[in-house]
């Protein structure tokens, strides 16, 4: 016996109306989704540092003046570091 939740009647019953419609890049189209759900999967990873008071305080205070939260500040200088895009002040 087969049972179809609601749901799953409920496309049936689109499919035989003739709702449904081949794409022309299936494979093209797999890989594209594949690539969304990819990047919804992947998560930040946390880590601990240990920072003297007086960093802290300075990227605390530098993230006040960017509008942005601290961690935020610190991950993207990480991120600048990392990618080779980290400029430092001019003197």
């Amino acid at each position: 016996m087969n049972k179809l939740t609601k749901n799953e009647k409920e496309i049936a019953r689109s499919h035989e109306r003739g709702e449904w419609k081949s794409v022309s890049n299936r494979k093209g189209e797999i890989r594209r989704y594949q690539s969304y759900v990819r990047d919804a999967l992947q998560k930040s990873k946390r880590i601990n540092i240990r920072l003297s008071p007086q960093d802290l305080e300075g990227m605390q205070q530098r993230a006040v003046e960017e509008g942005i939260p601290y961690q935020t500040l610190v991950a993207s200088v990480i991120h600048k570091f990392v990618t080779g895009r980290l400029v430092e002040r001019g003197a």
